[in-house]
């Protein structure tokens, strides 16, 4: 069967999600976990030291601005593995997705260079984190914090991380049953949601304001 983005779109609504096995091999596979990593969007924890380096603005945060430099950076070789499961049909279908306003992503820069970022899928008040990466200390870290702000504002009510990862635990990510997490997804997919203006740059002084975090949380 052919994917396209409508297919890939249903299949989100489903709570499936596209992998494939790395950058050369054309196949795609769904994917559907039993248990699924939620992040509640109302008790997003920042530790202290990441909450600092929101706040001091060491990286310009923005949205939407290059999602193939982002995607690319996530297809990058990491330390641990030089293998990447985002292929050429994956970067298609969801370069189509970013043209028609359901895929977003956040970009972070040092200096003028892209230090860090993520992308995902949303649909109705549901927002799907697909991958991440960061060239420079805390950047994906950050891309995290000021999209979970951004979720916040826009009325989201479930960010989706797939799997529970012990570098997610520590902002509050919860896993759940398949039952659970569908039960969640079809009430978040029927509400609405708004992305806001990706041109609208944030500092960090707001960010951490949006998530209820006054300067104590960086002290």
């Amino acid at each position: 069967m052919d994917i396209t983005p409508d297919i890939l779109l249903k299949a989100y609504a489903a709570g499936i999600f596209p992998m494939a096995e790395d950058a050369d091999d054309p196949t795609i596979y769904w994917v559907e976990p039993r248990a699924r990593g939620v992040l509640p969007l109302d008790r997003f924890h920042v530790p202290k030291r990441l909450a600092r380096t929101v706040r001091s603005d060491l990286f310009e945060v923005a949205s939407d601005r290059d999602f193939d430099a982002v995607i690319d950076g996530c297809a990058a070789p990491r330390r641990d593995t030089d293998r990447t499961w985002i292929n050429g049909r994956i970067r298609d279908l969801y370069g189509a997705l970013y043209d028609r306003g359901a895929c977003h992503t956040v970009e972070v820069y040092q200096d003028g260079r892209l230090v860090g970022g993520l992308y995902g899928v949303c649909l109705g008040a549901a927002f799907f984190g697909e991958s991440m990466f960061h060239e420079a200390r805390d950047a994906s870290k950050v891309a995290l914090v000021h999209l979970v702000a951004r979720l916040r504002r826009g009325g989201f009510r479930l960010a989706d991380t797939q799997f529970l990862t012990e570098h997610l635990s520590q902002f509050g990510v919860e896993e759940v049953p398949r039952h659970v997490y569908k039960r969640r997804l079809t009430e978040a997919a029927a509400e609405r949601a708004e992305w806001g203006d990706p041109a609208r740059v944030f500092s960090g002084h707001e960010v951490l304001a949006d998530l209820g975090l006054g300067r104590d949380a960086a002290d």
